[in-house]
């Protein structure tokens, strides 16, 4: 069977390190999806408006390919220690390296390189590879007593997010307003460590979008202390 590239991501989920582990958990943050040329028609689009979300099925694309079949994984959440087999996790290790997201329809826009689809939501990094988009529908996708296993244990982790003076500062200098800020710490506040990683004199150091962040996290508060282009180092 061959698959073909419908589609890219773009966003500013420019670095590995940072990327929400489910979609819908940082809402601040707009994705656009460009067509590739092949597939910029208009008319594959019509009526997508009708609906408020979409999935996305894509390509995890930086996961090295592998012939050897490995059947359970180490969940970050679960401590990184505790192995569960792959088809009852979302692990990017997996025989067939697809993802599935949904996300928030937000709109379309037209430019250059056609029509792109803007959406909010997304947990693919910029540059992921999309094969394919179909309608979100409720009344059949939908499953309100759903029972959410290992994950539910962990669907509430939120850190608070604080930003020093001289992050705010950084962010002002690069040009960054106060809606990139939000987005920022709503990434920061899905905490993106390990859940091993509880070294409260650890800095972390992550990419978003043409900046780096600099943060530690004590007591479930991140602190950002610094916020400097992405090519400078921290």
């Amino acid at each position: 069977m061959e698959i073909k590239k419908i589609a890219t991501i773009r966003n500013d989920y420019t670095g590995s390190f940072g990327i929400p582990r489910q979609s819908g958990v940082v809402p601040s943050v707009e994705s656009r999806i460009i067509f590739e040329k092949e597939y910029r028609n208009a008319d594959a689009i019509r009526g997508i408006e009708d609906f408020s979300h979409l999935w996305l099925i894509w390509n995890f694309s930086e996961v090295p390919v592998s012939d050897r079949f490995i059947p359970t994984v180490r969940p970050p959440k679960l401590g990184g220690n505790t192995r569960v087999g792959v088809f009852a996790t979302r692990s990017p290790f997996r025989p067939n390296a697809l993802g599935l997201t949904v996300v928030r329809f937000v709109r379309t826009e037209s430019g250059p390189e056609g029509p792109a689809l803007v959406v909010t939501g997304a947990d693919l990094k910029n540059g992921t590879p999309i094969y394919d988009i179909k309608p979100y529908i409720p009344y059949a996708d939908s499953v309100p007593d759903a029972v959410g296993g290992w994950a539910e244990e962990h669907a509430n982790d939120r850190l608070t997010v604080h930003f020093s003076k001289e992050a705010r500062e950084g962010a002002v200098a690069l040009g960054f307003d106060d809606a990139w800020l939000t987005a920022l710490s709503e990434v920061i506040a899905a905490d993106p460590r390990p859940a091993y990683q509880e070294d409260p004199d650890r800095r972390y150091g992550m990419r978003f979008g043409a900046a780096e962040a600099a943060f530690y996290v004590k007591e479930n508060k991140a602190t950002v202390t610094e916020i400097v282009a992405a090519d400078a180092k921290i």
